[in-house]
């Protein structure tokens, strides 16, 4: 028995070993490739910030948790106390960042490990080894594993939290509350989306480990009310400590500069004079406890109360699609994953009854309240549960399929032998789509959906054209002998000042009709990001009148994420009727 479990364990960190190094390849390779996205500059500029002034306001002012940022910029800070120098994080971009993105490797390794961690504690090793497999070849989780950003720690951290959580209720307190506080903490440091996820999660666990029979056996709605409440008090009373231990612990890591908030001193000096007026404008001055954690979470929850512009479908809301991310997902998931889901759900429900699915059950519910709709890697942890849970259920469902063969019959042996070939099959596909779409997962759509070179079409934002194409541009500019490109980009990328394009903002430009956008492209070629063609920046006149008209004309060649236009000659001549 003892050598058995050698072996398996064996076999356990081989298979953990081959496809984290596999996977990191991919995303080290592919970091190297891509420009920067969206919010990459100002991370690792503001993580270097941190780390020389040992202050994390830069961060939370944006809502940003710094402990993903601190890991991936702490190798840069190490290299300028060792060699006496700052990097300038604009003019050395190019050259820091492929080494910030290597610090989401940590996390992608600590996904893995839980995920092996996790699968075998549902369903035995194969299920966790399933689970890695599956989670290791998955574009968008690639995708995302190849920036310097914060959606893989917070998947790693919730994944970590929840396995604990499990594996401690009857425990010691350092077992059932201490450590998986410290988890809790580890995910509020990594996303603000934590103090919200991390709850679901934990309900999930506490609901398939609770003993009903006591429920069941009551009578009357508010004789099972009661007995609900009193079976789950141990998870009441733990969860409390668990909260309050690991909101404490994230308020000690993001630390505090003990500084008044100027907005709100603002705010309470424009009240009306009075004792109310006079008491909020003492309480602002001398109020010094900004900026903390709580000020990070507190501006993600207001985004999400406003909302943020969303494109789905070629729809588009200025404030939220209330079924964006379920439909959203399967655009984005593999075409393998899906159908897998879908064959479990319709031959063997039961065996998707885990705590897995139930929180990325819970998990998708609560994104219909979701109104910030910029990508799927905000549901990040969802993806990674519900492939979890699929690996178990798939698993179990083997080995029922086992148990319940008492004759050898060719029926018998193909069902034995179905789900581990389905499983090997769907691995296989989804490693070959991967090594496909490679360097740009970001784009990735599977083919149900028209595939990844139309996928523009379907979704905008960090689910396509997230600013990581410039660099792409820049080479089939330099390859076309074009003197000089104009470029309607969205991103943030600094090499656009260095590069022979010439950026026209039409969003932000005084555009009334199509004549205003003639009379600035007429003469040149024109490079249009496609999410602001097809996409969710701010919905202006002038944006509206560039699209229109963009949206007329024929492109003439394309990268990944630039439609490119020739307007050398008369632009009437190149629209289409």
């Amino acid at each position: 028995m003892e050598d058995a479990r050698k072996r398996d364990r064996r076999l356990d960190g081989l298979w953990l070993l081959l496809w984290g190094l596999a996977s990191s390849v991919w995303c080290i390779t592919a970091a190297c490739e891509l420009g920067p996205t969206f919010d990459e500059p100002l991370y690792v500029a503001r993580g270097l910030e941190g780390w020389r002034t040992g202050s994390h306001r830069g961060l939370i002012k944006l809502g940003t948790m710094p402990l993903p940022i601190d890991v991936q910029t702490l190798p840069l800070y190490l290299w300028e106390r060792m060699h006496g120098f700052q990097w300038d994080a604009d003019a050395d971009l190019d050259r820091i960042l492929p080494w910030a993105r290597g610090g989401t490797l940590v996390f992608w390794w600590l996904l893995l490990f839980y995920a092996l961690k996790s699968g075998r504690l549902l369903a035995g090793p194969w299920a966790g080894r399933w689970a890695v497999a599956l989670l290791a070849c998955e574009p968008s989780l690639l995708a995302h594993a190849s920036l310097a950003t914060t959606d893989i720690a917070v998947t790693a951290c919730l994944l970590a939290l929840v396995y604990h959580f499990h594996t401690g209720r009857e425990r010691s307190w350092w077992r059932r509350v201490g450590l998986p506080a410290v988890w809790l903490a580890a995910a509020l440091c990594a996303k603000a989306s934590g103090v919200v996820f991390a709850p679901f999660c934990l309900f999930a666990v506490e609901m398939t480990l609770l003993s009903w029979q006591s429920v069941a056996a009551a009578q009357g709605i508010h004789a099972r009310i009661v007995a609900f409440w009193q079976t789950t008090k141990a998870f009441r009373r733990d969860v409390v400590q668990l909260i309050g231990c690991g909101t404490a612990l994230a308020f000690v890591y993001c630390g505090c500069d003990w500084q008044p908030e100027p907005s709100f001193v603002a705010w309470a000096h424009g009240l009306p004079d009075g004792i109310i007026g006079r008491t909020a404008a003492w309480l602002a001055d001398h109020l010094c406890i900004f900026s903390n954690a709580g000020e990070g979470i507190v501006r993600q929850v207001k985004h999400n109360i406003r909302g943020h512009g969303a494109y789905l479908l070629g729809v588009s809301s200025p404030r939220a699609i209330w079924y964006y991310f379920p439909l959203a997902l399967t655009i984005k998931l593999s075409t393998p994953l899906l159908l897998l889901m879908a064959g479990l759900t319709l031959l063997r429900p039961r065996a998707l009854v885990n705590w897995a699915c139930l929180a990325a059950g819970f998990l998708l519910l609560f994104s219909l309240n979701c109104r910030v709709q910029i990508g799927i890697r905000l549901v990040l942890p969802l993806v990674a549960l519900g492939v979890i849970g699929l690996a178990a259920a798939i698993a179990r469902a083997w080995e029922e399929v086992q148990v319940a063969s008492t004759q050898i019959a060719p029926g018998i042996l193909l069902r034995r032998w179905l789900a581990p070939a389905c499983l090997v099959v769907a691995v296989g596909w989804t490693t070959t789509t991967a090594i496909r779409v490679w360097p740009h997962g970001l784009c990735y759509t599977n083919e149900l959906w028209g595939g990844t070179r139309s996928g523009y079409l379907r979704l905008s934002d960090s689910n396509y054209d997230w600013g990581q194409g410039l660099h792409e541009l820049a080479r089939w500019e330099e390859k076309q002998g074009v003197p000089m490109l104009d470029v309607w980009y969205f991103g943030s990328d600094p090499d656009l000042k260095r590069l022979p394009m010439r950026e026209l903002p039409f969003h932000n430009m005084p555009i009334q009709s199509p004549d205003d956008v003639r009379a600035w492209v007429r003469g040149h070629y024109l490079a249009v990001s496609t999410t602001l063609l097809y996409g969710t920046s701010s919905d202006t006149e002038s944006r509206r009148q560039t699209t229109a008209f963009l949206r007329s004309c024929k492109p003439i060649a394309r990268t990944t994420t630039f439609l490119i236009y020739d307007f050398r000659e008369d632009t009437r001549r190149v629209a289409r009727k």
